[in-house]
């Protein structure tokens, strides 16, 4: 897919709630154009037309309406992957993070809809998990909400695509150790202090791993590394840089003991995590 004919932001933003409103129909409207106007800007700094207008009418024309068909989502799929996913990936703290991180929110619902009409082949899914395995070890720009511009939210929406993914039968059980790895390491870097609720979204895809065959004790062993991990990076990192890591680590660790309580199939893992804890204080 090339995307030519791209309508500026505000155009697209009064075509997008002309829809929402119901002043005209997707008869109506330029439907290519259209689809392409909202990937060209899907990491608009513009909070209101990436998160109402383009994400939610995703969200309302993929898995609600089903008014994109096959050919259409696999065109969003493999310009997702192949040409947002990454893009600037190398940059520091730039605005192409809103780009990244919403594409692994359209993925999330892509992948969504294959649960209902199973459009994906294997090997679209291979590709997929190669990727956001790719994505989540390379994005360092973690930050939650960016005044002026709304939620980035990387690792909240990063997790959210591999919720997705986990939940696809089409995906094997071989990458989920690659997978918790990668996802519990981003609660190791030192440069940000996680303060809106990404420890709850980072767990959903882990317990999504345990409940479709990865085995706790691959967790325990996660979690008995934990101190002596913290105890290197406390030698390698200054002062406050460390002390983000360390309350990143409890901030996670505490939510995992919550959420663990009271669960019968997770006794051991439960108490493993408290000794855990136990440890970092």
């Amino acid at each position: 897919m090339l995307l030519r004919d791209v309508l500026k932001e505000e155009d697209l933003k009064d075509k997008l709630s002309a829809l929402k409103k119901g002043q005209t129909t997707w008869e109506q409207v330029n439907q290519e154009q259209l689809l392409q106007s909202m990937l060209a800007h899907i990491g608009s700094t513009d909070s209101e037309l990436r998160d109402a207008c383009i994400y939610g009418s995703f969200y309302e024309w993929i898995l609600e309406k089903n008014l994109l068909n096959h050919r259409r989502l696999m065109e969003l799929w493999d310009y997702s992957l192949n040409h947002l996913l990454l893009k600037g990936i190398d940059e520091e703290e730039s605005d192409w993070v809103f780009t990244r991180s919403f594409t692994t929110l359209l993925l999330a619902l892509l992948l969504a809809r294959d649960l209902q009409d199973n459009f994906l082949s294997q090997d679209n899914i291979e590709h997929c998990q190669t990727k956001l395995m790719a994505y989540v070890v390379a994005e360092k720009d973690v930050r939650g909400y960016v005044p002026g511009k709304g939620w980035a939210h990387s690792v909240a929406h990063a997790s959210d695509a591999i919720d997705e993914l986990v939940k696809n039968p089409k995906m094997t059980g071989t990458a989920y150790v690659d997978m918790l790895h990668a996802l519990w390491s981003i609660y190791l870097q030192p440069h940000y202090v996680f303060i809106h609720d990404e420890d709850e979204r980072l767990l959903v895809p882990i317990f999504a791993m345990l409940e479709h065959g990865l085995e706790q004790n691959e967790v325990i062993q996660l979690l008995q590394q934990v101190p002596s991990t913290l105890s290197t990076l406390k030698d390698q990192l200054v002062e406050e840089q460390y002390r983000n890591v360390l309350f990143n680590c409890k901030t996670l660790l505490k939510s995992f003991f919550i959420q663990t309580n009271n669960q019968p199939q997770y006794v051991t893992l439960h108490q493993s995590i408290a000794t855990c804890l136990n440890e970092l204080f």
